[in-house]
């Protein structure tokens, strides 16, 4: 075995911390094909709702 003065034990390259992802707010929320669709039927429900109570009734 070679024993050299300035040999040094390797140490790993540091390891670069993972880039944090930006939060995600409302917009987000609302290109949800699911939360659009339940917010579609609801909003229909409402309409027909108004529409019966001013032409119907």
């Amino acid at each position: 075995m070679l024993d050299t003065p300035h040999s040094e034990p390797s140490v790993p390259a540091p390891v670069p911390a993972p880039v944090a992802e930006e939060p995600r707010g409302c917009l987000f929320a609302l290109s949800q094909p699911p939360l659009m669709i339940f917010l579609g039927v609801i909003g229909t429900l409402l309409l027909l709702a108004a529409v019966h109570d001013l032409f119907v009734l």
